[in-house]
């Protein structure tokens, strides 16, 4: 069994590495910029879970090279039992000074990316007749909205109208889910002001940000059998919020 998880050399993708390793499977470890940390969590699964790692560097804003890491993957591996669609961007800015290309930026990226892997990936799927695609998209993506993020949440709204033509097109062989997290305690939540961080705890029912092992944790159970009858789900994982 093995795993693509793109953006996946440090963040929620690096645990999501972690958890699928740690259960067995050789993993196919995705970055853009971060190659130390991307061969250390190389070094580091390999030594630790006995699997197979393969690292790629990929910016998945770029169809030529998605093209190429799929060329690699499948050099590789004579098949691929999940993608997770995880890398993102967020280029939070003022509402009146966000700029078309920083828009355009995040759609390519967040939302234009996640179509093209899971389109040329589901259909090498399709050829066998098996697979899971996960999605990450966000609670912005429902009901949760910023006016500095409003690319941001666009892209993770989109996914949620990709995922169900996904599901629908790879029906019955191919199930495809997306997950919508609320905040999580990452470096990006860390750099957040304390002021509003604690405004944003207080909307929420168990009164803590995420661990991104709770994240990986469901991540991983739609990847299996287990759940082998959740497709074209959009699961919220928030922890709850007052409304």
């Amino acid at each position: 069994m093995n795993v693509l998880v793109t953006g996946s050399s440090r963040g929620l993708g690096k645990i999501i590495i972690l958890e699928y390793a740690k259960n067995g499977y050789d993993v196919i470890i995705n970055y853009n910029n971060s190659k130390e940390e991307a061969l250390e969590l190389k070094d580091y699964v390999e030594s630790t879970y006995k699997v197979k790692a393969l690292v790629i560097k990929c910016d998945i804003s770029k169809e030529e090279e998605i093209d190429s890491m799929i060329d690699e993957i499948y050099k590789e591996f004579d098949h691929l039992d999940v993608l997770v669609n995880n890398a993102s961007i967020a280029l939070d800015q003022d509402f009146e000074l966000k700029t078309k290309n920083e828009f355009m930026k995040t759609l390519e990226v967040n939302l234009v990316g996640t179509y093209l892997l899971s389109k040329k990936i589901g259909l090498k799927m399709l050829e066998e007749k098996k697979g899971n695609i996960i999605n990450i998209s966000s609670t912005n993506g429902l009901d949760t909205t910023y006016p500095e993020s409003i690319d941001y949440d666009a892209s993770k709204a989109g996914i949620i109208s990709l995922n169900h033509n996904l599901a629908s097109y790879f029906a019955p062989y191919i199930r495809v889910n997306t997950i919508c997290p609320g905040w999580i305690n990452t470096d990006m939540s860390k750099k957040i002001s304390k002021e509003f961080q604690e405004e944003e705890l207080k909307k929420i029912l168990l009164n803590r940000f995420a661990e991104t092992s709770e994240i990986a944790n469901l991540v991983y159970f739609l990847g299996t059998d287990k759940a082998s009858y959740i497709n074209d789900s959009i699961i919220r994982i928030d922890g709850g919020v007052k409304r």
